[in-house]
């Protein structure tokens, strides 16, 4: 790690481009998150959808290729490694092929850490969201173990990315531990057991009802959205009409006004990392229950991340992370790998500000 740099900028990573037998299962023949992507419409005037990607296409993560191709471009603009995420689900793993090739065949050569995915799948990203399609679980230590032994080849790695030497570990919704404590508390004496110095447990925050005190975790990661509300401006009267007639709850937020609250300034209390979203648009997986943040623009994400990287600046090097969500969501609306519309412009804002 290079301890000049302003801040360690780590991008979530979606493995979710390429089929699996329970996608064409519950979505037909060979879906993947570009399904959805490609056949996004605008819902309203000014609404960019679909974003189609540029330089890296359309892309299959079986090709070594292409995830060799896309390291080279988040290296070349700053990104210090992509966080994958994880999906467990009591043993069973799901599009784990991606990061399973990356870490046997050692290519390519660029750092990387994990985040357990552990919420339930639903039909959300098809527009049936109260169709369960694979439950979230949790039976126990005995699970907890198993899953730690799967893990233990990469937190071995020597691409894994470490704070304060000890690997970082994600978990996306620690509220949804029922025994958050207990979990962080085995996962820390099994590491060390295996020879690790212990791991370094972040859980990400989506609301205020959850601190790192709670269960043992190091740090948090401020990760929120605006409230999902029925909410569409009035400059838009008919597609209040049509939301209306349809019962559904679109939300629609100006970019700027959005993000004002993650605009944190003092101290947390506790130590917190900021997450930069360059955009958010999930209205190709959830039609017109979507949200969508309107007019992002790179100097506005330029903005937000100087903001973030202030926050940062007063801690130990090891320290000063900034997550982006995300290197490549395209099917909500939030990625920055290049589309057809932006270029490379907001990787090159990233560049910008953090050289």
């Amino acid at each position: 790690m290079n301890m000049n740099k302003k801040a360690r900028c780590i991008a979530f990573y979606l493995p979710q481009f390429h089929p699996i037998p329970e996608n064409d299962e519950w979505w037909g023949k060979g879906f993947t998150e570009w399904t959805n992507t490609a056949k996004a419409k605008p819902l309203f005037h000014g609404h960019y959808q679909p974003h189609i990607p540029a330089d890296l296409g359309f892309y299959d993560l079986r090709i070594p290729e292409t995830r060799i191709a896309q390291a080279e471009m988040a290296q070349e603009y700053g990104i210090e490694g992509f966080c994958y995420y994880h999906y467990w689900f009591a043993g069973k793993r799901l599009i784990e092929r991606p990061f399973n090739e990356v870490l046997e065949s050692g290519t390519p050569d660029f750092p990387f850490c994990l985040c357990w995915a552990n919420q339930t799948w639903t039909g959300i990203w098809h527009g049936a969201p109260n169709k369960i399609l694979i439950e979230q679980t949790y039976p126990g230590e005995e699970d907890y173990r198993a899953h730690f032994d799967t893990l233990l080849p990469a937190f071995r790695d020597p691409r894994y990315i470490t704070v304060d030497g000890r690997p970082l570990f994600l978990v996306y919704s620690p509220l949804e531990l029922p025994d958050a404590e207990k979990f962080v508390s085995l996962w820390q004496t099994l590491a060390k057991a295996a020879g690790l110095p212990g791991l370094f447990m972040v859980g990400v925050k989506h609301d205020d009802r959850w601190v790192p005190g709670l269960g043992g975790f190091d740090a948090a990661i401020l990760q929120k959205l605006p409230p999902k509300i029925a909410h569409v401006p009035w400059k838009y009267p008919r597609l209040k009409m049509r939301q209306a007639r349809g019962n559904h709850r679109l939300t629609v937020y100006n970019y700027e006004q959005a993000v004002k609250p993650l605009l944190r300034k003092g101290d947390a209390g506790y130590l917190e990392f900021p997450c930069v979203i360059p955009n958010w648009d999930n209205t190709p997986r959830s039609g017109m229950n979507g949200l969508v943040l309107y007019n992002s623009t790179p100097a506005l994400f330029g903005n937000y991340l100087k903001n973030a990287i202030e926050r940062v600046s007063p801690l130990p090097p090891e320290h000063r992370i900034v997550f982006m969500k995300s290197w490549n969501e395209w099917a909500e609306g939030n990625h920055l790998e290049p589309d057809l519309k932006f270029g490379k412009a907001y990787l090159e804002m990233l560049r910008e500000i953090l050289s």
